[in-house]
């Protein structure tokens, strides 16, 4: 790593060292509130996926309700998808609190095929920060809405994206994780191990062969961490965090009575990178990994 990149980029320098920076009010008021007010827009003409409303019977229409969960998964990189936190629907389908509060995530293609996720993406001050890491040619693999909703919101357990998001070699993808309200220890904040980015992956999600029952599954394993090891990252509203694609990171559940919603999306440094056939995300005909750059 040159030695001068400490004096030409402090930050620079952190992200390499640490494997995520933490750049606060990097948005505005403003454009979190217009990301939210969007949102809201999109879940009020969701329609709730058929096999969210499957009843839960036979063993075999149990499998089917699986694989349609499977495919409605796997097929949603270049859609706008809804996808809903454990224990919101009764045995036959219905919510048992409102649908709204009952989303945990909406992914994978609001980067391409919504107007305000777009902008903010393509931002021109995302763009000049992609341009400060040295990105040459970064193009979005996938875009999400993570609504951590309060008291339901599911841990995420420690991992690595290049795990779900595998390229050749490592070390091209990275998130931008944006608080579009505070995130703090009480509602779920991100914790992180500071340098555990340089030493690969032991886990990888690959695409399971057609047939199976599952759509993905694991290869490797993810080794026990040392809870003492992750430090908080507590951020205010409009704050972005930079995340190497393999550092460890992990959130808790949200047990207070505030949301903590974010807009994330992941981009893939694409010179001179492949990227895994096996990943469960594939850009498609539609939908070809879009350029960062405008």
């Amino acid at each position: 790593f040159p030695e001068d990149t400490r004096e030409q980029s402090p930050h620079l320098f952190q992200f390499c060292k640490d494997g995520f920076l933490v750049l606060e009010h990097f948005f505005t008021t403003e454009e979190c509130d217009s990301m939210r007010n969007q949102i809201q827009r999109i879940i009020a003409e969701m329609e709730v996926p058929l096999h969210c409303r499957t009843e839960f019977s036979t063993k075999e229409e149990e499998q089917l309700q699986t694989q349609g969960s499977s495919d409605y998964f796997l097929t949603s990189g270049d859609k706008i998808r809804f996808f809903f936190e454990k224990g919101v629907l009764d045995e036959k389908g219905n919510f048992l609190i409102p649908k709204e509060k009952s989303i945990g995530k909406i992914g994978h293609a609001l980067h391409a095929y919504d107007p305000v996720f777009k902008q903010i993406t393509h931002s021109s001050k995302v763009q000049e920060l992609g341009r400060k890491l040295g990105l040459e040619r970064p193009v979005v693999v996938q875009s999400m809405y993570i609504f951590k909703q309060p008291g339901i919101g599911g841990e995420v357990t420690p991992h690595q994206d290049a795990t779900f998001l595998h390229t050749e070699p490592l070390g091209r993808i990275l998130g931008f994780w944006i608080a579009l309200e505070d995130a703090t220890q009480e509602n779920g904040c991100l914790w992180f191990i500071p340098g555990s980015h340089t030493r690969g992956i032991t886990r990888r999600m690959v695409r399971a062969a057609p047939g199976t029952s599952t759509c993905v599954e694991f290869i490797g394993s993810e080794p026990a961490y040392d809870n003492s090891q992750f430090i908080p990252l507590p951020i205010s509203k409009g704050g972005l965090i930079l995340i190497h694609g393999e550092v460890v990171h992990k959130s808790e559940l949200n047990s207070s009575e505030s949301s903590r919603h974010v807009f994330t999306f992941h981009v893939m440094e694409a010179k001179d990178t492949s990227w895994s056939k096996e990943n469960w995300l594939q850009p498609t005909p539609e939908l070809p990994f879009p350029s960062l750059y405008t």
